[in-house]
């Protein structure tokens, strides 16, 4: 059962969004890798908003992962594509329904 999450919100600069869509849809097949990310989602919010979403059975499985490749990509970019840092949620899930 999932018991933790995080959302990652940022706003990509302007004339960037189709940069950040394809950064996105890149960062799958890093997160592919990581045995603990339960879920993993990539959000489009309006014409420049995005944001990430997933889901772990446990704290470290989402410690790994916010030390993990894709967010030190995610972070090393973040000047180049956002308009400011992306703001990282931890949340705890307190009800899911997973396949």
């Amino acid at each position: 059962m999932v018991t933790k999450g995080l959302y990652v919100a940022f706003e990509a600069k302007p004339g960037l969004e189709g940069a950040v869509a394809d950064f996105l849809k890149a960062g799958l097949s890093i997160v592919n890798k990581e045995r603990d990310t339960t879920a993993w989602f990539a959000l489009e919010m309006g014409p420049a908003k995005f944001g990430i979403f997933d889901v772990f059975e446990k704290e470290d499985g989402r410690d790994f992962h916010l030390n993990g490749d894709l967010a030190k990509l995610l972070f090393s970019r973040a000047d180049e594509l956002f308009s400011s840092p992306p703001v990282v949620q931890k949340l705890d899930v307190i009800a899911s329904k997973l396949p």
